[in-house]
């Protein structure tokens, strides 16, 4: 049977915060006067204020508790009903104009119940609008509800006073059973989830993370929820315990409950028709519409959900998009792409810059009795059309996978990879570096446009985009010690175990170009890096550069936090640092991020400089003016070779027959997807290869 009480309608609006949970000589509205800052000085209603308010169809239970402010006037509230402690703004006779939009300054045909409602408000036909703080300027029209109750925390992972662990609000990221839960919170980076989710042997770490989580939490209950400046909420039916920012457009939602929305007037966030949020946190300037359901979520900013999508228990990185499909259970760094139909991510890792396909279906099958299967794909991840993945498999970075159903576990430690099935031989097949042999426009470009669209305004994670980075440069060493230790057949391919968890052999194809074109990226990487610290300095000779370059003992080890390239010793510092108290907070492992961030470059220069001496197997002195001479030579050649690349792989988009025929000559199909000679990218490119030269020219003058 229901629980329905009753109660005296003076009550109504009143006991917001339970008595058990009241402080001593507190009343009810003590967290709300606190949150409610206003320069306005507001008085009780004039007799012909109410009187006024009477003739227009308003109802008080008592007038007293209705506190106004200068410029209020009683002609823009008419039916309305009110209930409890209610502070009104400036109402002046104008109307507000956003979009199609046009209401009335006022309020209008709405039930409100202990409201603070700010000045140039609009409110028509909030059927419920209970315990909110709502700013100037806000428009909210036809709304079925609008309320805040006294244990709301926005999306956080917080428990109020008095409540059960079992409730509390968790990201099950990573892994369907739990076993890489973290507590969101507002403010969450990428490197913060990574972090908490792995490490979970380390039990004192582990502790240390839920007390930063919990240091950012008030338990009391009380609070009311807010709707910023300028925001405009419209035709949504509930919108409960949640948190809105300035210059928000919400229009057409079902649900919103317990979420907080990051918007301000640079970062303007919107939520479209049909959509469904619970549980969640949602970034600086995103969009969400048509359709979304989303529980238990973090969306970071300036990222997108769309056209059906739902996340469900899942971080998603800034500046992504997921649209028209599923995505379970998963930690997801920046620069995502998942915008096609019907495609499946669960339970998975997924380390930035990747681009999910329709139909694919990733962790989609148990191979266990329980749901406890993983999937790692380091950055630059790429499953085809109808890709089917099993859990446990993990990708190296910038893996391609063909079309195709792979029925067993995979490990590709090999970056850079074409992986495909050979359905004649029933074998998998690993092209390694196929990305600089056939696909060079693709790989180049998408290091070019990431960092363009990157939209965030504070950057406090700095994210690697260059395909060549330390953790890609590590993972080229692995494979070339690797591909160096292999039996070839004698058409060059070779046979590996332990890539596929089955008794078939997965076969490497084009292992002596695959070692070729490794070993140029670690040239390249190398003499980029160099080229790029003379251009940073002043040297006036080679000694004095060669003085300034540090010698390490070997190759250091990288992590990637969250698009952000740390070395393994300076994370394996911070969780001692955490452990020991030297670090207190979630924001004094921000400020880390930011420290890392500032001395990535240097750090970036002395790993490259490390891999060509362990390349050319030679010391730091025996770094001469003869042997940088001849890595600036090599630097150009592979550069020009790249260069080459690119426009040859772009160039068969306009020799193909099957793509030409649907165009009637060569003149409409330039003006359909522009000419190839024209190609903004590929010029940008050569005008890239001509500084390089001048560079590299420059280079050589040092002696």
């Amino acid at each position: 049977m229901n629980s329905i009480s009753f109660k005296p309608i003076i009550e109504l609006g009143k006991h917001f915060i339970p008595e058990e949970f009241l402080p001593p000589n507190k009343d009810e509205n003590y967290l709300r006067n606190q949150q409610f800052s206003s320069p306005l000085t507001f008085k009780p209603l004039t007799a012909q204020q109410i009187e006024l308010l009477i003739q227009h169809g308003n109802q008080c239970d008592n007038w007293e508790n209705i506190l106004v402010a200068e410029g209020f006037d009683p002609n823009q509230v008419k039916g309305c009903k009110f209930y409890g402690l209610v502070r009104i703004g400036a109402l002046p006779a104008a109307y507000r104009e956003f979009h199609d939009l046009r209401l009335p300054v006022g309020l209008y045909n709405s039930t409100i119940i202990s409201c603070d409602i700010g000045s140039n408000v609009c409110i028509d036909t909030v059927h419920y609008l209970s315990h909110y703080i709502i700013s100037d300027d806000v428009m909210i029209s036809n709304i079925n509800e609008l309320a805040t109750t006294s244990n709301a925390k926005f999306g956080n992972g917080v428990l109020k006073d008095g409540e059960d662990e079992k409730t509390q609000v968790k990201l099950e990221v990573c892994n369907e059973n739990a076993g890489r839960a973290i507590i969101p919170f507002d403010g969450m980076l990428p490197g913060d989830a990574y972090l908490w989710s792995r490490n979970r042997q380390d039990y004192l770490l582990q502790q240390k993370f839920k007390e930063f989580a919990e240091k950012k939490f008030d338990t009391r209950r009380g609070y009311f929820g807010t709707i910023g400046q300028r925001t405009i909420i419209k035709n949504s039916r509930t919108i409960k315990d949640c948190k809105i920012g300035s210059d928000a457009y919400i229009k057409g939602a079902n649900k919103i409950k317990n979420v907080t929305i990051n918007s301000d007037a640079e970062r303007k966030s919107q939520i479209g028709e049909g959509c469904e949020l619970v549980n969640g946190i949602v970034g600086y300037g995103c969009r969400i519409f048509y359709g979304v359901k989303a529980v238990r979520f973090i969306l970071s900013s300036h990222s997108q959900l769309k056209y059906g999508a739902r996340l469900i228990n899942s971080y998603l990185g800034n500046n992504s998009t997921i649209s028209c499909c599923e995505v379970l259970n998963s930690l997801i760094f920046p620069s995502h792409e998942q915008h096609h139909n019907n495609s499946f991510l669960c339970a998975a890792l997924i380390m930035g810059q990747s681009n999910i396909a329709a139909g694919a279906t990733l962790g989609s099958n148990h191979n266990s009795r329980a749901a406890d299967g993983e999937l790692i794909a380091e950055r630059g991840f790429w499953p085809a059309l109808s890709v089917s993945l099993k859990h446990n498999s993990k990708f190296a970075s910038f893996t391609l996978l063909a079309k195709g159903d792979y029925s067993a576990e995979l490990n590709i430690p090999v970056p850079f990879s074409l992986v495909s099935l050979d359905p004649v031989n029933d074998q998998v097949v690993v092209n390694p570096g196929y990305w600089f042999a056939n696909n060079m426009y693709a790989l180049e470009r998408n290091a070019w446009k990431y960092p363009h669209r990157d939209m965030r305004t504070g950057k406090l994670q700095r994210i690697e985009y260059n395909y060549l980075a330390p953790d890609t440069i590590n993972e080229v060493f692995e494979a070339l010690n690797i591909l160096n230790n292999l039996t070839l057949e004698n058409d060059g391919s070779a046979y590996v175990k332990g890539w596929e968890n089955s008794k078939k052999e997965v076969k490497i194809v084009k292992v002596k170009q695959a070692i070729e074109i490794y070993t140029d990226l670690i040239y390249l990487y190398a003499g980029c890096q160099l080229l790029t610290f003379l251009k940073d300095n002043s040297f006036h000779s080679f000694n004095d550069f060669h003085n300034a370059l540090t010698t390490q003992i070997s190759r250091t080890l990288w992590i990637n936090v969250g698009g952000q390239l740390i070395r393994k010793e300076a994370i394996d510092e911070l969780k001692r640092n955490i452990k020991s108290d030297k670090i207190e907070n979630w924001d004094m492992v921000h400020q880390f991020y930011r420290e890392q961030g500032a001395r990535y470059d240097t750090d970036k220069l002395n790993h490259a400089f490390a891999s060509f001496l362990e390349i050319e197997h030679i010391t730091k002195k025996q770094f001469t003016p003869e042997v940088f001479q001849k890595l600036l030579n090599r630097t150009l050649g592979i550069k020009e070779w790249m260069a080459k690349g690119i426009y040859t792989s772009r160039a068969k988009d306009y020799t193909n027959p099957f793509r030409k025929m649907v165009y009637e000559n060569d003149e409409e199909m330039n003006e359909v997807i522009g000419s190839l000679e024209t190609n903004d990218f590929i010029q940008q490119q050569y005008k890239t290869l001509n500084e390089l030269k001048a560079a590299i020219a420059q280079a050589k003058q040092l002696s």
